[in-house]
Parts: C-alpha cells; structure tokens; sequence
C-alpha cells in the first residue's frame, strides 16, 4: 500500500528507528562518558553539570512526543488487525470491535467477564472447549428458564428456544 506521507511522518518513522538503534545508545553512553571524563578539565563546575543537565532535559522532553507518537501509530494499528480478526472470524462477537473506545469502568466490567469464562475454562476438561459472550449469554437465559421452572412447578417446559 502505498501512501504519500508528510514530512513529519517519515521524519518520525527516520527518528524513531535512528533513536532505537544500537548506534544511538552507543552515542548516548559516549556523550556520558566523555562528560564524565571531562569534569576534572572543568573542575565539576556548575556549568559543566548545566550542560548535560540541560541537554539530557532536551533530549528527554523530544523523545517522550517521538515516543508517544510511535506508540499511538503501533497501537491504532493493532488495534486494526485485531478488529479484523474480531471481523472476519464466523464465532466471535463484533461488539468486541473498537472497545478501546469504552471508558475505563466498561472495560473493567469486560474484564470481570473474561475472568469469570477463563475460570469456567480453567474447569473444562477439554482444551479446545470455548465460550463466548453469547454463549454466556445463552447459558444464562436457559439457567434462569430452568430457575423459573424449578421454582414454579406448574409451568410446562418449552423446548423450543427463540434466536
């Protein structure tokens, strides 16, 4: 796929390969190295200090934006290939689709979900078992049909279900 890019893209993607490479850790550890040599030659003044002080500031202050900008690339493209698994497969549940939009209660109240099935899968004696929410969902209404029934003796059971 080819894309046109703007200039700060390839020069994000440039800088961010260039900041993660051996060589750029290299230079890092040698800047410290010579500054550390170089205190003697400066007495360790307050200006030899200003100077890595103000120039590991600088760096620091430009990578967490080269950084977060990465990240948020990485993760909206996962997220994408993720959506298009959660898409294209017959027995999942598209509602699983973009929840990183959800607020952060919603998505503790999913995860109390998943927990909740890894346990029921946790207690299954076939590995290739699976349960999905709708599967949840449906175990559900026909545990509590069951409930109704078992608590109300005099109500016929119905063996057909509705989808």
């Amino acid at each position: 796929m080819a894309s046109k890019k703007n200039f700060f893209e390839r020069f994000s993607n440039w800088a961010t390969a260039a900041t993660g490479s051996s060589a750029a850790f290299i230079i890092a550890a040698a800047t410290v190295v010579i500054w550390a040599v170089t205190g003697p030659l400066f007495n360790y003044s307050e200006t030899w200090q200003l100077v890595i002080n103000t120039g590991t500031t600088i760096v620091t202050f430009l990578m967490v934006f080269l950084i977060q900008k990465s990240q948020n690339k990485d993760s909206k493209a996962i997220h994408l290939k993720l959506n298009e698994l959660l898409a294209s497969h017959e027995g999942t549940s598209n509602r699983m689709v973009d929840i990183e939009d959800l607020t952060e209660a919603e998505l503790d109240h999913l995860h109390k979900f998943y927990k909740q099935l890894s346990d029921l899968a946790e207690k299954e004696d076939d590995i290739t078992c699976t349960h999905s929410i709708d599967a949840a969902q449906e175990n559900q209404r026909n545990k509590s049909k069951r409930y109704v029934m078992n608590s109300n003796p005099g109500i016929k059971q119905n063996t057909t279900t509705k989808s």
